[in-house]
């Protein structure tokens, strides 16, 4: 190893940490305000896109304010929301929400239903055709500080190492790629992004940040239950009234359409699967019939973050900042964050550029830090600031009510419950199994309900089998003796992609991890009850492979 020869660095102005939302409106925005600054965008996926999953319908304002013209030109933002139904769901029954009701913020109208991973390809080519440079298939896997510990740039992972950490004969060293600036776009739960929080005590002021489960899955359904533009969305039933989540339905482009479930990770059952739960879901006679003859096309899952105003940090930090999901700017009941994800690209991206023009480098970008709480992302989440905490503390039937009245109160700028606080993080709200009862979740039909690796398959999931593990557990023995011992084995339960297993083997359960199968969609690294799991990137281009989610 020492007789390794040193890294291939490149030098930019600025070097991004993801191709999602945030990143590419960053880099484009960069490239407005001065077609000299120089940008790079590293993306883990195999290409831009494959990674992304959302519902997905955003808001236009974040798009409207990066490329004014876009309604002009051929885009894949083609379905307008003509329909917004909200529903309460019971076992059996359906009762719909009047529209009138619903606080103004949650109106649909006048947004788009989208393959939001198309839209970042489409993103990608408006990004490289201003000279962003976009490397997919790297995946940064480490922060590169200079002498005063600010942050330097990032290195890319190293390729073609083998699960004994030996070099294989395919060996590839990483990339530093060194910047005035890098601006992290992850996502959620972002994997540097967690480690710089820690770092730099970003959220030491903040509460903690909490998160959600999304899983989808895209059909194209018979062309008479196609309803193209109807943006569904319930609560209620298949969860009780104390686990919080709910449901989307979105029509959208030639008879497609995506149905999703979201589940809050602060659930305290650990006999509970998301993935079954979602399942479940589409079996309730409101949307069971919109499948039938209907195919299934794909399948995946990924965190979400739900804290909110309350929840996030501190984003800059000596020579870079936290954009999009890395930071949280997701508005939990719109379940929406692409159009604040693009706005805080583009407000990080406005505060490095002056900054670079100021002949500065390697400082806090302070303008960004101190401009998103009174910009349009402040306000945003501000009016919604305690809906996740007061559906948290009071169950969904008062919480939910409670959250629309204070949602109707800072319409006219006021709340009578001040600003909540959310309590203990998601990991610490699992409960112990004995004091919980087993749920019994009936076999998939392979028609409406499936199971786990057969859903994978459809994620196009794929992962270099010789390589080290990137599900990376701390204390074995801590897992059999608290995660399994104690919660019953949830990791089978939350994963919703069949990556863990607890088996017998000479009369004694064993860990088993299959990482072939894993979406990244970060659950383990944020429901462990110990916090003993840590996801770090795998080899370039591993993961999932979704075409159009």
């Amino acid at each position: 190893m020492a007789d390794l020869p040193a890294r291939e660095a490149m030098e930019f102005d600025v070097v991004i940490v993801g191709a999602g939302p945030s990143g590419l409106s960053s880099a484009i925005r960069l490239k407005q305000i001065n077609p000299d600054i120089s940008v790079v965008i590293v993306e883990k996926g195999s290409e831009v896109g494959a990674h992304i999953l959302s519902g997905a319908v955003i808001d236009p304002s974040g798009l409207d304010r990066l490329l004014p013209d876009w309604r002009a030109e051929d885009t894949p933002i083609k379905t307008k929301v003509t329909q917004d139904r909200f529903y309460w769901l019971s076992a059996g029954g359906a009762l719909r929400l009047p529209n009138f009701a619903m606080p103004p913020l949650m109106n649909n109208h006048g947004a788009f239903i989208v393959s939001l991973g198309s839209v970042c390809r489409w993103l990608a080519t408006k990004a490289e055709a201003l000279g962003v440079e976009i490397y997919p298939g790297f995946a940064a896997s480490e922060v590169l500080f200079d002498e005063s510990g600010a942050v330097a740039g990032v290195a890319t992972g190293d390729m073609g190492i083998g699960k004994n950490k030996q070099h294989k004969d395919s060996f590839t060293s990483g990339m530093e790629l060194r910047s005035k600036y890098t601006l992290f776009a992850e996502g959620a739960r972002g994997n540097l992004g967690k480690q710089l929080i820690a770092k730099f005590n970003l959220a030491s002021d903040s509460q903690p940040q909490k998160f959600g489960l999304g899983l989808k899955e895209l059909w194209q359904v018979a062309p008479e239950r196609h309803r193209k533009g109807l943006a569904q969305h319930s609560f209620g039933w298949p969860l009780d009234g104390s686990t919080g989540g709910g449901s989307f339905l979105y029509h959208f482009d030639d008879n497609l359409v995506s149905v999703g479930f979201v589940l809050h990770l602060n659930y305290s059952n650990p006999y509970l699967s998301p993935f079954e739960e979602f399942q479940r879901f589409k079996t309730h006679p409101l949307v069971r019939d919109t499948f039938a003859g209907g195919k299934r096309l794909s399948y995946g899952a990924r965190a979400l973050t739900e804290g909110g105003f309350q929840s996030v940090p501190k984003l800059a930090f000596p020579g870079g900042a936290l954009i999009g999901c890395d930071a949280g700017f997701m508005n939990v009941p719109r379940i929406k964050g692409t159009h604040n994800a693009m706005l805080s690209g583009m407000l990080a991206a406005e505060a490095a550029a002056a900054a670079l023009a100021g002949g500065r480098s390697h400082d806090a970008l302070a303008d960004y830090e101190a401009a998103w709480r009174s910009s349009p992302i402040g306000k945003d989440l501000w009016r919604v600031r305690n809906a996740k905490p007061l559906w948290s503390k009071l169950g969904t039937l008062i919480g939910i009510a409670l959250g629309g009245f204070d949602m109707w109160c800072n319409t006219f700028r006021f709340s009578l419950f001040g600003t909540l606080k959310h309590g203990k993080p998601d990991y610490a709200a699992l409960k112990p199994a004995s004091e919980c009862k087993p749920i019994a979740y009936a076999r998939p039909d392979g028609k409406l309900t499936f199971d786990r690796l057969s859903s994978v398959f459809l994620s196009n999931t794929n992962h270099e089998e010789d390589q080290p593990p990137h599900l990376v557990v701390k204390d074995m023995a801590l897992q059999k003796l608290s995660e399994h011992d104690v919660f019953a084995g949830s990791s089978a339960r939350y994963c919703p992609a069949g990556v863990y297993e607890w088996i017998e083997e000479a009369g004694s359960p064993k860990f088993v991890i299959n990482a072939q199968n894993c979406v990244h969609c970060k659950t383990c690294d944020i429901k462990d009850p110990n916090q003993n799991i840590t996801w770090v990137p795998p080899e370039g281009s591993g993961g999932p492979n979704y075409p159009n989610m």
